[in-house]
């Protein structure tokens, strides 16, 4: 006779069995451990918000997705952030699709996170889920061994005098002094702008530039293009997850396959040139300029690998500069008295090229750019996620002055938008653009135009360096500035940078 086979109230009750077991015993070992690290450190539940009350939005946390997606639509993400910590305080605890998410504003945490418990954070799992299929394993998208091994093979790239060596980048800022107007029409130097960073730092990485600003030069604008837009789909999918895969544009697939395949073509370029070096001789080798793909290639020969690394500083060290250059040309076609005083500081250079050391010694110069990336800063929000149960210093109980238990695998958001404009630290003009608070401005966490701790941007001296040199010299070839975008305020575009949505539309006298 065979068995009987248990009946569906058996197995349901069985089920019901493990799951108590399961539940008791997790509660004698994970929760008495979380109960103990709690207890011994003072820690107090974040203020809830009662804007997202109710066991439905508890449990699913639609309310805040929705919110955020009409907000992104809208193009005022940032501003509506901002308003969320006003409202609520400077740490705040939402449900977003199933997940409880911490954001904070608040320059403790942050340092805590990014430096003194470095260890005890990782990059979410959303945020590399998102953007693994463009970028690869690189700089930007491991955690561990892996990013140490990147920043390791990195850094010496960074270290070196092309930071200081303007004499390549002068090309392209010719291109792009020729591309604008002598009649004084209107021309939108935000696309330049991005051109101007695409040609340069293909250059500086493959050896070969896009030349996107040469005259009459239509090639490779598949590339930036394909590039675009695989950069607003991973920017949706880190911010939308699953449900990112309803938005994506059809043609994600193929620009991935484009981007790849464009930059594959370089790299087998620079393994074809490591073939050539002298194993012992490599590293004394001399070239008439710096190539990053041949210092690449001096350190590995995995073609993934180097692909994904060049993808990664092709994002960085092209829109972050861009972003840069173009908010503060927004900024300074508003401003006369600003323009002026910069005016004033460039023209002590009396025409001439600037050095490196004199770029260095521009004070005024360097506090406008300063001012441009707190109130825009490029990368305007960032998140990571603990990997083992820890503590933050605050963000607990009403005030949000006790201590903070945060569980493993919890997401922590931050907005360096909303951090860098709090007026208890910049005053009570935050939100306006001010260079000269820059004279005795001496800030610390609450600004991170790079980030900060072990994960600081490699590449922010290099990307000051261009935005300052791209700067003055326009400054020495147009005496005079006007608007041309009847007023508009800035609007929010952001990708993975944050840029302005309407450009930067302006005419330029020359001098």
């Amino acid at each position: 006779m065979a068995p009987e086979l248990p009946s569906l109230s058996h197995i349901l009750l069985g089920a019901v069995l493990l799951f108590i077991s399961y539940y008791i015993y997790w509660q004698l070992t994970v929760g008495t451990n979380r109960r103990r690290m709690i207890r011994e450190n003072g820690c107090k539940p974040v203020k809830k918000n009662s804007e997202y009350n109710g066991w439905i939005e508890e449990l699913i946390g639609i309310k805040v997705f929705r919110e955020n997606r009409k907000a992104f639509i809208q193009h005022t993400l940032l501003q509506s952030g901002l308003e969320r910590f006003q409202r609520h305080g400077n740490t705040i605890k939402t449900r977003i699709l199933g997940s409880d998410l911490y954001q904070t504003v608040e320059p403790e945490i942050l340092k805590t996170v990014m430096a003194t418990k470095f260890k005890d954070w990782n990059l979410p799992d959303r945020r590399k889920d998102a953007f693994v299929p463009v970028l690869g394993q690189g700089i930007f998208t491991t955690d561990g061994a892996a990013w140490h091994h990147s920043r390791e093979l990195l850094r010496p790239n960074f270290t070196r005098s092309q930071v200081g060596d303007l004499a390549t980048f002068e090309a392209h800022v010719s291109q792009l002094v020729s591309a604008i107007p002598r009649d004084g029409s209107t021309v939108d130097l935000q696309d330049l702008f991005f051109r101007l960073t695409m040609d340069s730092a293909t250059e500086f990485l493959f050896g070969e530039s896009t030349n996107s600003l040469a005259p009459s030069n239509t090639s490779n604008t598949r590339f930036a293009e394909a590039f675009n837009r695989s950069q607003e789909a991973i920017g949706e999918a880190s911010r939308g997850g699953w449900l990112s895969t309803f938005f994506r544009e059809s043609s994600f697939h193929d620009d991935v396959k484009y981007v790849h395949g464009f930059v594959d073509h370089f790299v087998q370029r620079g393994l074809n040139y490591r073939k050539t070096l002298d194993a012992e001789k490599a590293e004394a080798k001399s070239e008439e300029r710096y190539v990053f793909l041949h210092e690449l290639v001096k350190a590995t020969s995995d073609p993934v690998q180097i692909r994904s690394e060049l993808l990664n500083i092709l994002l960085a060290g092209r829109d972050t500069t861009a972003s840069l250059l173009s908010n503060t040309w927004f900024e300074l076609s508003r401003k006369p008295d600003i323009w002026e005083r910069l005016q004033s500081e460039v023209g002590k250079l009396g025409g001439e090229v600037p050095t490196y050391a004199q770029i260095k010694e521009m004070k005024y110069l360097r506090q406008v750019l300063n001012e441009c990336l707190r109130l825009y800063p490029v990368v305007p929000g960032n998140a990571r996620m603990a990997i083992v149960d820890t503590v933050l210093p605050l963000g607990g109980g009403d005030d949000g002055k006790s201590p903070l238990f945060v569980p493993a695998k919890t997401t922590l958001g931050w907005s360096a938008f909303a951090m860098q404009r709090r007026k208890d630290f910049y005053g009570e003009d935050a939100d306006e653009f001010k260079p000269e608070r820059w004279d005795t401005l001496r800030p610390g966490w609450e600004y991170l135009p790079f980030n900060g701790g072990p994960r600081i941007c490699l590449g922010q001296q290099f990307a000051l360096t261009e935005a300052s040199y791209t700067t003055i010299r326009l400054m020495q070839e147009f005496s005079k500035i006007e608007q041309r975008d009847d007023g508009r305020p800035w609007t929010e575009w952001i990708t993975l940078t944050c840029v302005g949505l309407n450009g930067v539309k302006v005419g330029l006298t020359p001098s």
